[in-house]
C-alpha cells in the first residue's frame, strides 16, 4: 500500500502543529504538505507557479476560514474540475453553523468534521479519519 500524500489547507499555526504532531504521535504514515491560504491551495491543486511539480494529493483537509479564497471557495474549484473533483475533501474547521455545513455539503465536501477543543478528542478525530479515509475507503487515481 503506498504511503497517502494529504494536502493540509490551514492558516492557523497552533492547529498545523496539533494536526503534524496527531500524525505523528498516532504513527498514521502519510506525506503531509501544508499550504495557508486558498490561493496557495489552488495553486498546488493545479499545478501553477510554484507547485508546478506538486503531486496530485489522495485526501484534503480544508479549513473554512483561511485567507484569500475561504475554504468554500476552494471546495466549490475543487469539486467543479474533472480531474480534482474525486479527491475526497475533508472540511476540517472550528466552525460549527448550520450555515458553513449545509454549503460545505452543497458545494459536494465529503465530511464535514469541527475541530475539537481537546488534545484527546482531536487525536481520536484524526484517528477516525486515517482508520476511515486511508485505510477502509478505495481512494480514486
Amino acid at each position: 500500500m503506498k504511503m497517502a500524500h494529504i494536502l493540509l489547507v490551514e492558516d492557523n499555526e497552533g492547529d498545523i502543529f496539533l494536526i503534524l504532531e496527531s500524525f505523528e504521535d498516532l504513527k498514521i504514515k502519510a506525506e503531509i504538505t501544508v499550504v495557508k491560504n486558498g490561493q496557495e491551495a489552488l495553486d498546488f491543486l493545479f499545478k501553477r507557479g510554484e507547485y508546478i511539480n506538486s503531486k496530485k494529493p489522495d485526501l484534503v483537509l480544508l479549513d473554512i476560514n483561511i485567507p484569500i479564497y475561504n475554504g468554500h471557495e476552494v471546495l466549490k474549484q475543487i469539486k467543479a474540475d474533472p480531474g480534482l473533483k474525486k479527491i475526497p475533501v475533508i472540511m476540517l474547521t472550528t466552525s460549527s453553523s448550520q450555515k458553513d455545513i449545509d454549503k460545505a455539503y452543497d458545494n459536494h465536501c465529503n465530511s464535514y468534521v469541527k475541530k475539537p477543543l481537546n488534545m484527546d478528542e482531536f487525536l481520536g478525530a484524526i484517528l477516525k479519519i486515517e482508520q476511515f479515509w486511508l485505510n477502509l475507503t478505495t481512494l480514486a487515481n
